[in-house]
């Protein structure tokens, strides 16, 4: 798309009409816009065309539409975050800086994207502006709390999206979607000008239907930026060029133990076929695994409740219930927890760290089963009946409790449901991922179909 405006053959005013067109037919049944921004994608991309007629360099997204989650500060707009509360703040006076080198790189922003009330779901089912659908079947859930990013992106509605993961919220709906989604190493892309969750867990990263636009619009998220204390500052380090090189000489496991039960046979199968395709039958054991998924949960219940303090003693009745009681349980939890699960969580980042010394890559299920239906409360794992909204995290929290770097790559069978697997690295290493994602898809087994949902 961008090479065609780039090239002149196709105006960016074009491919803007076109999708304002998508997103008009197809968003009624799929809820994934909270907010359309057709009037400044119009104007972006006339601003777009006109440079090129110039002689300007457009940039690598030319034309390329664009959404993000409505965490995202988008300028003139308030920052919802997903939740009633926040549609009273004053409209953000300046995009989220993400946001600003999508647009400097001639991306064209369409839109803001459903999600979770303020991120703290892994279903996509909002109890103010509705449930998004998964556009493969609009029965079921999109997955959250990204979840207008995976409908959106799935649905070509946007192309390319901007979403946050803060225990699985870019990997659940990218697996449930069928879509590629990125979770970069913690602090590697800044997250000022987007309405935190959890401080020590929260990652902003993009959503794609391709190892190849995946990497491209990461090279163009990185680098140093002011406003966000746990942002590393790293160089520009592009990927895009590591995935024309071949595998040869990366350590590939499997990760068992943990991860190789609870899920059903559909999620471990996607894991299998994928190790087979890239020649590996090692499985390797992530030490602490369950563990630090339990220190992921207090973490989060913990610092999201302190955030949330003011607004749950003052307007406790405008939030979601099941958000609600979530934070009001975190609220209750004593310190002691928090600084028992901040010392599991070193320990576990350290079994981890030592365990990068003997494999490159790892494999591991996305999420335990494909798309519940939207309303779904229970699913049965293992035998024993759980609750959804919880357990779709099951195989990402451990990952997100020490920050590493994954790819969510889509591995459907044709005529199934989406389902992904992670394919994570050490931290920094995001190249790795990428180059592991980009194999599977050249050899056919990662695919992201265009989705077609029935229009109302």
């Amino acid at each position: 798309m961008a090479a065609t405006v780039r090239g002149g053959s196709l105006s960016a005013a074009a491919v803007t009409e076109a999708a304002l067109e998508r997103i008009a037919r197809l968003n009624p049944v799929l809820n994934a816009f909270t907010d359309v921004t057709a009037d400044r994608a119009r104007a972006e991309a006339a601003d777009l065309d006109a440079r090129i007629a110039a002689g300007a360099d457009p940039g690598p997204l030319a034309g390329v539409p664009v959404a993000v989650k409505n965490l995202f500060d988008i300028r003139g707009l308030p920052t919802r975050a997903g939740s009633l509360i926040n549609r009273e703040r004053p409209p953000a006076g300046a995009d989220a800086v993400l946001l600003q080198r999508l647009a400097r790189a001639g991306a064209v922003l369409v839109g803001g994207l459903n999600m979770g009330e303020y991120a703290y779901d892994f279903t996509g089912e909002n109890a103010h502006d509705g449930a998004c659908r998964n556009p493969h079947d609009p029965a079921r859930m999109a997955g959250g709390s990204s979840s207008g990013c995976g409908a959106a992106t799935a649905a070509g509605l946007a192309p390319l999206s901007l979403g946050s993961d803060t225990n699985g919220s870019i990997r659940v709906p990218s697996s449930l979607c069928g879509i590629f989604g990125l979770k970069p190493t913690y602090g590697r892309l800044t997250r000022h000008g987007s309405f935190p969750f959890c401080d020590s867990l929260d990652h902003l990263g993009p959503f794609a239907r391709s190892a190849r636009d995946l990497a491209l619009a990461y090279d163009v998220l990185q680098g140093p930026a002011e406003g966000d204390h746990a942002c590393a500052g790293r160089p520009v380090e592009p990927v895009s060029p590591m995935l024309e090189t071949g595998l040869e000489g990366l350590r590939i496991a499997v990760a068992g133990g943990y991860f190789s039960r609870g899920g059903l046979p559909e999620a471990h199968d996607a894991v299998e076929r994928a190790a087979q395709a890239l020649g590996t039958d090692r499985v390797v054991e992530l030490p602490g695994a369950e563990l630090g998924r339990a220190a992921a949960y207090i973490i989060t219940n913990a610092e999201s409740s302190a955030f949330h303090l003011d607004r749950l003693r003052t307007r406790a009745g405008d939030f979601d219930p099941d958000t609600r009681d979530r934070f009001l349980a975190g609220a209750l939890l004593p310190a002691a927890w928090y600084v028992q699960a901040q010392r599991v969580r070193r320990w576990y980042h350290e079994q981890v760290m030592a365990l990068f010394r003997e494999v490159d890559v790892l494999l591991a299920p996305a999420t335990p089963c494909t798309a519940p239906l939207v309303g779904q409360k229970t699913m049965v794992l293992d035998g024993r009946e759980m609750p959804v909204r919880p357990h779709l995290g099951l195989f990402t929290q451990p990952i997100s409790c020490i920050g590493l770097p994954v790819c969510a790559v889509p591995m459907a069978l044709p005529g199934a449901l989406p389902i992904g697997i992670q394919v994570i690295a050490a931290p920094w290493r995001e190249g790795r991922c990428l180059m592991v994602a980009a194999e599977l898809e050249r050899l056919g087994l990662a695919r992201a179909p265009l989705a077609e949902p029935a229009e109302v």
